[in-house]
């Protein structure tokens, strides 16, 4: 794994969509796995001062998120199609029906799932998937326990899952319980992956990814065995004596 730091979320932000839209301009039929939440927020806002300010484009680029809540309509402003319309998409000249999002409001859970990953297989693969660290070592939605041998699949998020992400809604009640997310053989298909760490609170997970066991009691940890990974953690991860010294 190739670990680069950066001493702000700002600039941890700036690096990540640097680089991306550097993989863009190279191979403008890229595709891209993309995430949600905090950490890549700042990500998707630099993407879209780099596509207002230097023209990169999006136009041919094929994106797949790794997720979404069970039971939340795209309307929703909670799911994560409403995230990336807001956060990404709605600012650049992508494609929607390039755009692909599980779908939360399936009626048959497990036919979207093999669904989902039918247009993995035929669009893909991923050439280069964008993750966040969960403080107990989730990617995607990828639970403690789950297998590494997973495909996209449906999830029963945890009660500290389902906390870390309460503060995007307004009471805890109001966090679905269920997901869809891409499962950790679909995300290890990628051919590169760049894992964002930001937050004091991801300190620990990063460690126990650093030098803790590969075992499917923190998913993250899969990713030692990917060939091509590349982590961006910001200094409030890595302290004031820094844990990878």
């Amino acid at each position: 794994m190739d670990i680069i730091t950066a001493p702000s979320y700002e600039a941890l932000s700036k690096e990540a969509a640097a680089y991306i839209s550097r993989k863009v301009q190279d191979n403008p039929q890229i595709v891209l796995g993309l995430a949600t939440g905090s950490t890549p927020t700042g990500l998707y806002e630099q993407l879209i001062k780099d596509h207002i300010t230097l023209g990169t484009s999006y136009r041919h680029v094929t994106t797949f998120n790794l997720d979404e809540y069970v039971g939340l309509s795209k309307e929703n402003p909670n799911s994560y199609y409403a995230f990336m319309e807001k956060h990404l998409f709605q600012h650049l000249d992508i494609q929607s029906e390039y755009t692909f999002i599980p779908d939360g409001m399936s009626a048959h859970q497990q036919k979207e799932c093999n669904i989902y990953e039918e247009k993995l297989k035929k669009h893909g693969p991923i050439d280069l998937q964008i993750l966040g660290l969960g403080a107990n070592g989730h990617i995607g939605f990828n639970e403690p326990g789950t297998s590494f041998a997973s495909r996209t699949h449906i999830v029963e998020l945890t009660d500290s899952t389902r906390k870390a992400n309460s503060r995007f809604f307004k009471d805890i009640k109001d966090v679905p319980t269920h997901a869809i997310t891409m499962g950790i053989d679909s995300i290890m298909g990628a051919k590169e992956i760049l894992l964002l760490v930001a937050g004091e609170n991801k300190r620990k997970a990063f460690e126990q990814l650093l030098y803790g066991e590969i075992s499917e009691d923190f998913p993250a940890s899969i990713l030692k065995k990917h060939p091509c990974v590349k982590i961006l953690a910001d200094q409030s991860v890595l302290g004031t004596s820094g844990i990878i010294a």
